[in-house]
């Protein structure tokens, strides 16, 4: 369908009666909940005179930081705080979340890069340790279900560290549980596109440090390979947080989805949206990768007869994201505003709100 010809965008201005905001974190800046209310308040502040539409809010995660408040908001689950280690082995107070029979595992609960100090990172000894010992506790608990978010790690340990935490118990565990894992990356375990030399600079390695990581995974990919019988380094997302994808893929027979697009089922987004007249989205910023899965084209998938915004913190390429199919294109932060001040959270904020009543008053 051409959703700008479809001859069912009429409502405009203060005849909005129910708007979905359901935007991505600006990461570094504010969470999904932070821009979701920022964006809310800008609403009100144009519509303070007028009868207030019903506004819904969603928070959303693409399976990375925020996933488990993103999830335990949608389906109410409990949030469960352990004492577990970071990466460096440190003890740390970490939580996940139990909903009903499943748990909700956001594994940058306790590998997560944003723990360790920059001038510690290094991907040689960060562990995912922490990760298997947040699975442990929920399976003593007697959980046998998980959803595992695979994003913002500084390991590249290939979820060795993971499976020593295990001890023997992975051996049950492989047998008695299931594993979705939510991931947008599709990277596989090794090679120029693998985990090593696409994501471990970015958590501290140099090229001499890749190398030796990428020959380490291969490696353990190999024995692996030879005690099951086959070989899942090469699949889609085995990459993802420094291999730990591979890990589940491999040793527990994970089942790999776009992280975006289960949260948007569990929440029953199109039930949600099917009598909003607005949907707004969003993120830090957008450019064409946007349209390569991330969470605003996933959601603009899910429009039929609803306007759509798309409402990010910058815009590289807005041609693009309109040919796509959004209504509107707002960039909140002004062109003459630095980087180091946009980022600031109060700014932030005042800038969403801002543009926010600027595209209503058009």
């Amino acid at each position: 369908m051409d959703r700008k010809n479809d001859g069912l965008r009429l409502m405009d201005g203060a005849g909005y009666k129910k708007i979905i905001i359901a935007c991505d974190s600006y990461k570094g800046c504010l969470s999904s909940r932070e821009v979701n209310e920022a964006i809310a308040s800008g609403v009100k502040e144009w519509n303070a005179d007028a009868a207030s539409p019903e506004i819904i809010t969603l928070e959303m995660s693409d399976g990375g930081e925020g996933m488990l408040d993103a999830f335990l908001s949608a389906m109410k689950g409990e949030r469960v705080r352990i004492h577990a280690h970071d990466a460096l082995m440190r003890w740390i107070e970490a939580e996940y979340g139990i909903v009903d029979d499943t748990a909700i595992i956001e594994i940058a609960q306790t590998a997560g890069l944003a723990l360790i100090e920059p001038e510690q990172r290094n991907p040689m000894k960060a562990t995912s340790w922490g990760v298997g010992e947040m699975i442990m506790n929920a399976y003593r608990r007697g959980v046998r279900r998980f959803i595992v978010g695979l994003g913002g790690s500084a390991t590249s340990d290939c979820g060795i560290g993971m499976l020593k935490a295990m001890g023997d118990d992975w051996k049950k565990i492989r047998q008695e549980c299931s594993f979705v894992l939510a991931s947008d990356v599709t990277n596989p375990l090794c090679g120029e596109n693998g985990a090593a030399h696409v994501f471990a600079p970015q958590k501290g390695a140099d090229a001499k440090m890749v190398q030796m990581l990428d020959d380490r995974a291969r490696k353990f990919a190999e024995v692996s390979a030879i005690h099951f019988g086959y070989d899942r380094s090469e699949a889609p997302g085995a990459g993802a947080a420094g291999g730990l994808g591979y890990a589940f893929l491999q040793y527990f027979n994970a089942e790999a989805r776009p992280g975006a697009e289960l949260l948007l089922e569990k929440i029953e987004v199109d039930v949600l949206i099917q009598d909003a007249d607005l949907v707004i989205t969003g993120e830090g910023h957008s450019d064409r990768q946007t349209l390569m899965g991330k969470l605003p084209q996933r959601i603009l998938e899910h429009v039929t007869n609803q306007k759509i915004w798309l409402v990010s913190g910058g815009v590289s390429d807005r041609k693009a994201m309109l040919d796509a199919g959004f209504d509107r294109v707002v960039q909140v932060t002004p062109e003459e505003m630095p980087l180091d001040e946009a980022m600031k959270p109060e700014v932030a904020r005042n800038n969403i709100i801002k543009a926010i009543r600027e595209q209503f008053a058009l």
